[in-house]
């Protein structure tokens, strides 16, 4: 039975991997649509999920709270920074794969105040390491023992306006967060090459899908035009970013732990390029205002963000190619599915 430890399952990626398991695994849930791979050969028995979260502001525990009463889950409220606890947690549940989504994310925090950042992102980095290498190199070694590190494609900057980020492109993080995601990795790195700890790393696109916090660009927008305010658009929303469904990104990270060699890195992109204009454009077309209002009377330029990268776009060719896998979620049906779940929770 693979035991998995998820750290950050309460937030936007951890909670939409948790329905992910249970949609593919075990159990079907409406929520999730179109969530990728649909492997039916897995029970209930294969697998059980213990959920550590700090339960900060962006977390949501209404997400998962129909997992509840499964025997197979357990959710336990904590701080990845704490080394006895997170050493416990592996060694009484026997857990053998970890998933660490834990961190704190929205780059305008991190220009604002950055320690929040340093301590979770980097220390918490590095007590799951520590704590992974002390109980997993005793008895029995390594075997089949997963480290997966959930990172950015913020990593590697900024791009201009032809190529790709490939896995061997320059790392060159621009704000406080990427930065503190970068520092992380070479940790992971460090301690693949230093004790053999079985560590991946995941570099993922923008993502989207329900559940996401609404300080980020998509929700936001989706909220305010149903609350019929202006849409915020920083510079002159022209900054360009990949945008993956989440289920997608979810199904890229099941291939990674079955398929991915420890130490390597995987890009996770769609080749969904959209600005910040076309994807408020998107959203207006398809939550239309009363009365109509026009894209240029509905947006609100503000200052551009402090260091803003311009343009993300990932080559995922090579865990296309080595591990088999492609997103099966176009960004019309994405989008669709995104917008009705928020229109049916600020309906209530």
């Amino acid at each position: 039975m693979r035991t998995y430890l998820i750290t950050g399952g309460m937030g936007f990626i951890g909670s939409n991997y948790i329905h992910y398991l249970y949609e593919t695994q075990y159990m079907r849930t409406s929520e999730i649509p179109n969530c990728g791979d649909t492997d039916k050969t897995k029970s209930k028995e294969t697998f059980r999920i213990i959920n550590l979260d700090l339960l900060t502001y962006a977390a949501n525990p209404e997400y998962v709270e129909e997992f509840n009463h499964l025997e197979n889950y357990i959710f336990i409220h904590g701080d990845i920074c704490d080394e006895e606890l997170v050493t416990n947690i592996l060694t009484d549940y026997e857990v053998d794969t970890i998933v660490h989504f834990a961190a704190e994310t929205h780059v305008d925090n991190s220009i604002q105040n950055p320690d929040p950042f340093i301590k979770t992102n980097i220390t918490g980095t590095h007590v799951l390491l520590k704590s992974a290498k002390t109980v997993w190199e005793a008895p029995t070694g390594y075997k089949d023992k997963k480290f997966l590190y959930i990172s950015t494609d913020e990593v590697y900057g900024t791009l201009g306006k032809e190529g790709y980020f490939r896995e061997d492109s320059p790392v060159y993080p621009k704000n406080p967060y990427s930065a503190a995601k970068a520092s992380a990795e070479l940790l992971c790195k460090s301690y693949y090459n230093t004790y053999g700890l079985p560590v991946l790393i995941s570099r993922c696109s923008n993502n989207y899908g329900p559940g996401q916090h609404p300080e980020k660009l998509i929700p936001l927008l989706i909220k305010n035009l149903t609350e019929k305010k202006k849409l915020p658009i920083y510079g002159d929303g022209t900054a360009v970013r990949d945008w993956l469904y989440v289920g997608d990104h979810c199904s890229a990270i099941e291939k990674i732990l079955d398929l991915g060699k420890p130490g390597e890195i995987y890009n996770i992109g769609c080749n969904n390029e959209k600005n910040t204009l076309e994807i408020a454009e998107i959203l207006l077309s398809m939550i239309p205002t009363t009365p109509a209002v026009t894209l240029q009377d509905a947006v609100s330029f503000v200052p551009d963000r402090p260091g803003h990268d311009m343009r993300y776009a990932i080559d995922a060719s090579k865990l296309t190619t080595e591990l088999g896998w492609k997103p099966k979620t176009d960004f019309a049906q994405g989008l669709f599915n995104t917008v009705n779940w928020y229109l049916k929770k600020y309906k209530q």
